[in-house]
């Protein structure tokens, strides 16, 4: 059982709002981060952004994000 509750729905806010309908959209449903992140939208968002930025920064080839972020979920034993 997890220590930290999932947050499933929005409950209204345009942060949560805007973030559930990315995950589903790109993933098909909410990623566990996006569900734990939830408890603190003004957090969830700055997590994102950070993410964002290291992806979208020029200083690493394209390809290379998503193999990182591929690794580290094989490494952790995480579907991804």
């Amino acid at each position: 059982m997890p220590r930290v509750s999932e947050i499933e729905e929005d409950g209204g806010d345009p942060v949560l709002k805007e973030a559930f309908a990315k995950d589903r959209a790109s993933f098909g449903g909410l990623l566990n981060t996006t569900k734990v992140l939830a408890h603190c939208p003004p957090i969830l968002k700055a997590a994102r952004a950070l993410g964002a930025s290291i992806a979208e920064s020029g200083r690493l080839p394209k390809a290379l994000p998503p193999l990182v972020s591929l690794r580290v979920a094989l490494i952790n034993g995480c579907p991804f």
